[in-house]
């Protein structure tokens, strides 16, 4: 057994979106809709906002304006990240498989003798902790990095010191 308080991991998230191949295709999905359906509504909202005349008083001009304006930034967004994705996959090592993003993790809260959970570990683009996804730069999702089955991890998370063990990663 290991007792680790977390890796730094093979990624360099600075260049890179990491995500899952489901992740890219959501958010792909997403940017399509923004470019193909939105922006087209959103012109119409302009013109006929634009149809009621005196625009310094118009608060549905505003509004439109305001919205278009909030798209425009989503979809820029949205490119970076699609431009700059990476796709992550696990990463098999001597002894088993090595937790990375990308990687379901079995583990035990052993501070809090709690039931096992299974958590994978996604970029912070798909962080959904509700869903059990955790982003790898969260502190229990950067403690699994690099951990492999029977490993003890101590994270220093938010509600204190925890100690976890690794059951599984797959």
């Amino acid at each position: 057994m290991t007792t680790t308080t977390g890796a730094a991991g093979d990624f360099d998230d600075q260049d890179h979106t990491l995500l899952t191949k489901e992740g890219l295709k959501k958010l792909k999905e997403e940017l399509d809709f923004l470019k193909k359906t939105r922006r087209l509504e959103l012109a119409e909202r302009l013109k006929e906002a634009i149809s009621y005349g005196d625009l310094s008083e118009n608060s549905e001009y505003e509004e439109a304006k305001n919205e278009q304006a909030f798209v425009e930034g989503r979809i820029i967004e949205l490119e970076m990240k699609v431009k700059n994705a990476k796709i992550i996959s696990d990463k098999k090592v001597s002894g088993g498989i090595e937790a990375n993003v990308g990687s379901t993790v079995t583990v035990r809260n052993k501070t809090d003798n709690e039931e096992p959970q299974n958590f994978t570990i996604v970029g912070t683009t798909e962080a959904d902790p509700m869903n059990e996804k955790l982003s790898n730069e969260s502190p229990i999702g950067r403690a699994l990095l690099g951990s492999k089955k029977g490993d003890i991890l101590t994270v220093d998370t938010p509600s204190g010191i925890q100690k976890y063990e690794v059951i599984k990663v797959a």
